[in-house]
């Protein structure tokens, strides 16, 4: 018996009480002052008991340690779950996520020990957790600095509770106790992508096959954000930090605090007064303009794609006279040196075909960051041409930003109102 059961049963028990000792005193009692106060007695007892009843009991949330997560992780992967999803049309995806209780989420980080924290994002610090089967989790825990807040965390559960895809990060539930804002996910052994891709010792990992295979999940998960999940979702902050990598290296989107619904099946794109992204991965449109689309996340992937390509940042870069990544890529591009751009671990067999498939990654990633919206490609056609080497390419216009050269950087900081410019650790 819980609590809650325990004390409407006294209230109960008390009431009988009270009432057998007014009977049993009313022989001594004048006659109006018995029925007065046993009446006022009876309604406050009768009150107070359809309060307690009526009253909802706080909802402490499920035990997060006991949570199945071989389960759920195979439940989510099933086609039955598919078609269970769209049986329940417009019931709200949220309320159906697992709500665990504080006190679990604690026990299984061990009370938010430091050592068990992975890293730390613009949303708060994010730790590892284990349950009781052993199985590990990841916990993000909204810290009481952040800039971001209760909005960003249902915006992320809304949107990731919609959406189930191999390249995409599992989100299994969530608490919400007090000031306490939580999401829980699956847990990523490999941390980010930017761990490997930027460490000069760590990115040796990261070899031939294993950047193809991140290049194709990557394209793999945006497509189906944009064009197969049941709503067309625009990531907003596609970024090598946001690249989570499970035990075999394969990459899964994660981050959706900034990701926007467009609602309606011909709406290609919207607009925002309140700019929000990583300086280096928003589109000029975007950040200039505060119009959003589909193709914004195209060049986000662009500039990625030139990062796993070259194992350089975007942001932060010093190469000659080259402002960043894309204007370095662009001036290789136009010399016809573009093996130049290309990290040399992947370049380390000297296969004249490995050279051709490198030359037409970077073509994709320059058609992808070119400035103009219109002339970038769809994730559709750029899985396309990954996939396939028969596939024709167009030759690329100058990318955004390259031609602003020592000029760009008062320029585009003052076009942006919130953006996150600090590179967040790998989690």
């Amino acid at each position: 018996m819980d609590r809650f059961a325990f004390f409407i049963m006294a209230v109960a028990i008390a009431s009988v009480v009270y009432l057998i000792l007014a009977f049993t005193v009313a022989s001594s009692a004048p006659t109006g002052s018995f029925v007065i106060s046993t009446a006022l007695g009876t309604v406050a007892i009768l009150g107070l008991i359809i309060y307690c009843v009526r009253r909802k009991p706080r909802n402490k949330g499920e035990d997060l340690m006991g949570f199945d997560l071989q389960m759920n992780l195979e439940a989510g992967n099933t086609e039955l779950n598919e078609r269970n999803k769209r049986r329940r049309g417009r019931k709200k995806e949220v309320d159906e996520l697992p709500l665990f209780s504080f006190s679990s989420v604690s026990a299984a980080t061990n009370n938010f020990s430091h050592t068990n924290k992975l890293g730390e994002g613009g949303f708060g610090p994010v730790y590892k957790g284990v349950l009781l089967k052993g199985d590990e989790i990841a916990v993000k825990r909204l810290s009481v600095t952040s800039g971001q807040g209760f909005e960003e965390l249902k915006n992320e559960a809304t949107v990731i509770a919609k959406v189930q895809h191999k390249n995409l990060v599992r989100l299994l539930g969530c608490c919400i106790d007090k000031d306490e804002k939580i999401l829980i996910y699956e847990y990523m052994p490999n941390k980010s992508l930017d761990f490997f891709l930027f460490d000069q010792i760590k990115r040796i990992l990261l070899g031939w096959e294993k950047r193809v295979r991140i290049i194709e999940g990557i394209a793999q998960g945006l497509l189906y954000l944009h064009q197969y999940s049941r709503l067309r979702i625009i990531h907003r902050d596609l970024k090598a930090s946001n690249i989570l990598l499970d035990k075999d290296m394969n990459p899964k989107i994660s981050d959706f605090g900034m990701a926007r619904i467009i609602f309606g099946g011909n709406e290609l794109q919207a607009k925002t007064n309140r700019i929000v992204g990583t300086y280096g991965y928003i589109a000029p449109e975007y950040a200039l303009r505060g119009v959003f689309s589909i193709k914004s996340d195209v060049f986000s992937f662009g500039v990625v794609l030139l990062e796993i390509l070259s194992s350089r940042k975007n942001t932060g870069f010093y190469q000659t006279d080259s402002l960043n990544l894309l204007s370095y890529a662009w001036d290789l591009w136009t010399s016809d040196k573009v093996l130049d751009l290309v990290d040399p671990v992947m370049l380390e067999d000297n296969a004249s075909s490995r050279h051709t498939m490198l030359s037409r990654y970077v073509n994709i990633a320059l058609l992808c960051v070119q400035e103009r919206a219109e002339d970038r490609p769809t994730m559709s056609d750029v899985v396309s041409m990954l996939t396939n080497e028969a596939a024709p390419l167009l030759p690329p216009k100058q990318p955004a930003f390259s031609h602003l050269r020592n000029h760009v950087s008062s320029t585009f900081g003052s076009s942006i109102n919130e953006v996150t410019i600090s590179h967040l650790q790998a989690r």
